[in-house]
């Protein structure tokens, strides 16, 4: 079988490609040993609201560390505690959050906060609000018959 010389440069460009991208994962994944942000962080889905920081969900400021507030969210049965927040304008916020129940959704809208909340993990994104206002938290994973009205706000202040 006689190949043109363009398909056989071609196709010693797609393997060479091919090769590079499996070698760069492989590296990553085992030698580095990076894994998915969700498998770092676990917890009992069934205590919950006894195992800190979920006992007090809410937003906290903390020292020491390189965002200045940490913002904890709980997720259940068609609602997110806390309802509503209000955040400082600028300040760095770590959000921190974990669903009792089922998995759900975390997204900010207008950010680019996208989270998934599975039963047994914790998922965690830290960010900076810059601009003021009021932003709507909607689950983007279909929960139940009631996830239409699953929603929070969280609302950047001056």
């Amino acid at each position: 079988m006689h190949m043109h010389k363009l398909e056989k440069i071609w196709l010693i460009f797609g393997i060479s490609c091919l090769i590079i991208f499996l070698t760069t994962v492989g590296v990553s994944a085992f030698y580095l040993g990076n894994k998915p942000p969700s498998c770092l962080t676990t917890i009992d889905s069934e205590k919950v609201d006894t195992t800190k920081p979920f006992d007090k969900p809410g937003l906290h400021k903390v020292e020491g560390k390189e965002w200045d507030y940490e913002l904890v969210y709980v997720a259940s049965a068609f609602s997110y505690n806390p309802a509503k927040v209000e955040v400082p304008l600028g300040a760095k916020v770590k959000v921190i959050a974990t669903t009792k129940d089922v998995i759900h959704g975390f997204e900010v809208a207008g950010t680019n906060i996208n989270m998934m909340l599975e039963p047994g993990y914790i998922s965690e994104y830290t960010t900076t609000f810059d601009k003021a206002g009021e932003y709507l938290i909607v689950c983007n994973e279909y929960c139940g018959s009631g996830h239409h009205l699953m929603f929070s706000k969280i609302e950047v202040v001056k």
